[in-house]
């Protein structure tokens, strides 16, 4: 048990570190910053455009959507693309060589991309209150987007780690990302889902993204914005639900997946990536 939490406290320092190192290169930084200038940009040309049929500003009403998305993509793509590069490394082997190393840096890992996750959320809405109008923010609100950021996470982040321990190397994300960039749009992230056709409304409906940026809808927008959800209601306990069941099917299959890529590291397996790499670059 004494080695479980020495573990545990190694874990959560890594991830403090990890996450303070990405505030000291450039990569890092232009990863924060890039994105939250793009969708600022995306939503203050959409400020002016109402959604159909409710008074109110489009801008304002993508503003959570948004935040939704980066909680869902976030937990899904942070931590898978940090698990495929660093086993390409050796990081990960290294790792795995010290007694419950594996456990840290798995702890690490998610400390790290929480944190980052986080981070983007804020440097989206900070600037997006100000910006936008007619958004909810009294206690309640506040208490909905803490509970709705968290829920987000432990539903999407062991499936991040699920993704990273399946794929085989880092250049193969883009066939991941090509289908999340999918969900993203067909999960009413840009324009209510009411607009798209039904069997893409129930495509969307079976993945977290949509989820996540209806909680977070549901926390910052006034009630009457209700009437433009699938069922002209917020569907708090389906939210709740369907979050915790992707949740509880990732914490199930993510050990499994996470032992048996451990188990295949070695050394040649690192040295074998590596040399595949290095035949790709251009000579």
């Amino acid at each position: 048990m004494s080695a479980l939490v020495s573990a545990g406290r190694i874990g959560l320092a890594r991830g403090r570190i990890e996450l303070r190192q990405t505030f000291t290169n450039t990569q890092d930084l232009w990863s924060y910053l890039f994105p939250t200038i793009v969708v600022i940009v995306v939503m203050l040309f959409m400020r002016d455009s109402k959604v159909p049929g409710v008074n109110f500003s489009l801008g304002s009403l993508t503003l959570p959507s948004v935040i939704g998305m980066s909680i869902a993509f976030g937990g899904l793509v942070n931590l898978a693309q940090q698990l495929v590069t660093e086993r390409e490394d050796g990081t990960l082997l290294r790792a795995k060589a010290i007694p419950n190393g594996m456990l840290g840096y798995l702890i690490g890992k998610i400390v790290q991309s929480a944190g980052m996750v986080l981070i983007g959320v804020v440097l989206t809405l900070v600037p997006g209150i100000f910006l936008f109008q007619g958004l909810d923010l009294g206690l309640g609100s506040w208490l909905s987007l803490i509970g709705i950021v968290a829920l987000g996470l432990v539903a999407t982040m062991p499936l991040g780690a699920v993704i990273g321990s399946l794929i085989g190397s880092p250049r193969s994300m883009g066939l991941v990302m090509m289908p999340i960039m999918g969900t993203v749009g067909i999960s009413g992230i840009f324009y209510p889902i009411t607009s798209l056709p039904s069997w893409l409304q129930g495509i969307a409906q079976m993945f977290p993204i949509y989820w996540t940026g209806l909680g977070t809808r549901a926390a910052l927008l006034p009630g009457s914005l209700a009437v433009v959800e699938l069922g002209h209601s917020w569907r708090h306990l389906e939210t709740v639900g369907v979050l915790a069941a992707w949740a509880v099917a990732g914490l199930i299959l993510a050990p499994i997946v996470l032992r048996r890529m451990a188990r295949r590291e070695s050394g040649s397996a690192v040295a074998a990536r590596r040399e595949k790499a290095l035949q790709r670059v251009p000579r």
